[in-house]
């Protein structure tokens, strides 16, 4: 039986205020405190808060009053299981170790009040991590590229926010939060989620981050770098992995570059889709590695949950 737990005791923060601005819970199994397992499994996946695939069309279709709020709970419940089954029985991708979550709403009304993160990790017994943006209540949203505008939300009087969690099977050695630099969009901040694993004596480093798509790429260039600068000094496994939102084939390039002369590769060839909408294909979604090179890769399109597909790589620890 999965059980419910305050952050473990093995845990740390990097820094004392940030204890507080993350949540951490448990529903795995009793987890050992030296892994031995070699091949770890990591996934990226913007969930878009379990609501479903059609961005555009929900969109138009709540903008004329012809979807009712009062099925949502329903309907994000229904796919929070679908999205456990996929990412778990091994069907559709290899069963997930380590997974990156963006947009992962925390009881909003657009979520039907789920908790996207608690919940998935409940259905996959696992450990989770989750960082709210903190939403500033006082920011008017404004319109901006016409082609990001299909978003729904999160209302000023809305008790919930959205954020980015790592869930894991293995526990978390060290948390930490990271607020990115921003030049747009202050209505929605930006943030990365850092975790330390340990698997025996060696250092697996996750960043979890989710880009500013209203940035130029430059300005992306930027939340990159403050990523970058933390990771710098890390010894062992580094990943760096997210919703980049790359929506175009030169943000895919250059993103490619800048980290590749940063010492990160990833075995994602440029303008993969990872994103649809209708018969639009992006690939805003990527996982980059340091110190290791990934053995299997894929990107698991099963339908509904989000307009993002999951994205995966394996990897293997050496001798």
């Amino acid at each position: 039986m999965a059980h419910m737990s305050s952050a473990p005791s093995e845990v740390t923060f990097t820094e004392e205020t940030e204890a507080a601005e993350i949540e951490i819970g448990s529903f795995a199994r009793k987890q050992p405190s030296n892994p031995g397992q070699q091949r770890v499994v990591i996934a990226s996946f913007n969930i878009r808060y379990a609501v479903g695939s059609f961005l555009i069309t929900g969109s138009i279709l709540r903008r004329v009053g012809l979807t009712s709020q009062r099925r949502r709970a329903g309907l994000v419940s229904r796919n929070l299981a679908r999205a456990a089954r996929a990412l778990s029985d091994g069907s559709l991708m290899p069963r997930v170790d380590i997974l990156a979550l963006q947009e992962a709403d925390k009881e909003t009304l657009r979520a039907g009040g789920h908790h996207v993160a608690r919940e998935l990790a409940q259905s996959l017994e696992m450990s989770y991590a989750h960082a709210s943006t903190n939403l500033p209540r006082n920011e008017e949203q404004k319109a901006k590229q016409w082609y990001l505008d299909f978003e729904e939300h999160i209302a000023q009087e809305d008790a919930g926010d959205t954020g980015v969690a790592l869930l894991s099977s293995v526990a978390f050695h060290e948390v930490a939060r990271l607020d990115l630099p921003w030049h747009e969009c202050a209505w929605r901040p930006r943030l990365a989620l850092y975790a330390h694993f340990k698997f025996g004596a060696r250092d697996l480093h996750l960043f979890n981050a989710h880009i500013d798509p209203h940035a130029t790429i430059d300005e992306q260039l930027e939340q990159h770098e403050a990523i970058l600068e933390r990771a710098e000094n890390l010894d062992g496994v580094v990943a760096i992995a997210g919703d980049f939102n790359t929506l175009s084939r030169k943000s895919c390039q250059k993103v490619r570059r800048f980290m590749e002369s940063r010492g990160f590769i990833t075995p994602f060839p440029d303008r993969i889709p990872t994103w649809r909408a209708g018969l639009i294909r992006l690939h805003p979604d990527w996982i980059f590695l340091r110190g290791a090179s990934a053995t299997r890769w894929g990107v698991s399109r099963f339908p509904g949950v989000s307009d993002h597909w999951p994205i995966w790589v394996e990897i293997v620890f050496d001798e």
